[in-house]
């Protein structure tokens, strides 16, 4: 009976945070309320919600989300002309497992990776 899933990841500063997944990766916020310590997010059917943790160490954060898409080519050639840092070992490519991913680090480190079946 599960219906959707809105993992909560950690962020050190809002502004920055919101910033990125807007301007670069394309989110819309989430909400008419504006929470000092929380954000919601959301791009097509996903949506993500972070939380302030403010003395987060970013070399100590190992916050990771995969998300499914449909078109994959598509969603990293926005990123791409979007200036979006690619993850150094996550470029587009099909893994041995049969996924088509790639992956890239949010501000505060949290490894966001993109897949489609092959």
């Amino acid at each position: 009976m599960l219906t959707a899933i809105h993992p909560k990841i950690p962020m050190r500063n809002k502004n920055i945070t919101k910033a990125f997944y807007i301007e670069q990766l394309g989110f819309t916020e989430l909400g008419s309320t504006d929470y000092d310590e929380y954000l919601m997010l959301k791009k097509d059917e996903i949506e993500l919600h972070f939380f302030e943790f403010k003395t987060l160490n970013p070399k100590e954060n190992y916050g990771q989300v995969y998300i499914r898409t449909d078109n994959i080519e598509g969603l990293y050639q926005e990123y791409l002309d979007n200036k979006v840092k690619i993850h150094p070992n996550g470029p587009l490519q099909t893994k041995p497992w049969g996924q088509k991913e790639f992956s890239v680090l949010d501000p505060d480190t949290n490894l966001l990776t993109f897949g489609q079946s092959s």
